[in-house]
């Protein structure tokens, strides 16, 4: 009886780990460099499902300059959400060839669906209000190694 109350104990303190491990931010993810203009954006890649899924749910803050670059294999017309997500965000939903299509201001920690309104293989999620105070706005070009 022992070993199998020993195992049960075992499972459920994986199970433990892992649903807090689903609460920690990802910070190691590869990054790149994107310009908007003369300004400058050192964003987090988002490759992988498990990390397009995770995106920046349970940061509670982000530098100025600092994003997350989502990347999908191809073009669709994407749609994205708060669910865990405590910062305030905006969504640049982005073509090929580095031309913004449309932004989307994201409230924390809500389902609402924020979508693009063409299909899109990238989005640039900044924190709130960083595009429009610098004047960056739909048809913007920006520039970087995914966008070439």
């Amino acid at each position: 009886m022992k070993p199998l109350v020993t195992h049960l104990l075992s499972f459920v303190l994986l199970l433990t780990g892992a649903a807090q491990a689903q609460d920690n931010p990802q910070l190691n993810l590869p990054r790149i460099q994107i310009t908007a203009g003369m300004y400058q954006i050192d964003a987090q890649v988002a490759q992988a499902p498990e990390q397009r899924t995770t995106g920046l749910m349970f940061r509670r803050e982000m530098p100025q300059y600092e994003g997350m670059l989502f990347v999908f294999e191809q073009p669709s017309s994407l749609c994205f959400w708060m669910k865990n997500t405590l910062l305030p965000l905006t969504a640049a939903f982005v073509a090929d060839d580095g031309t913004i299509v449309n932004l989307a201001d994201m409230k924390p920690q809500t389902t609402d669906s924020h979508c693009a309104t063409k299909p899109v293989r990238y989005v640039l999620e900044m924190n709130q209000g960083w595009f429009a105070k610098r004047g960056i706005k739909a048809g913007t070009k920006l520039a970087g190694v995914p966008f070439k």
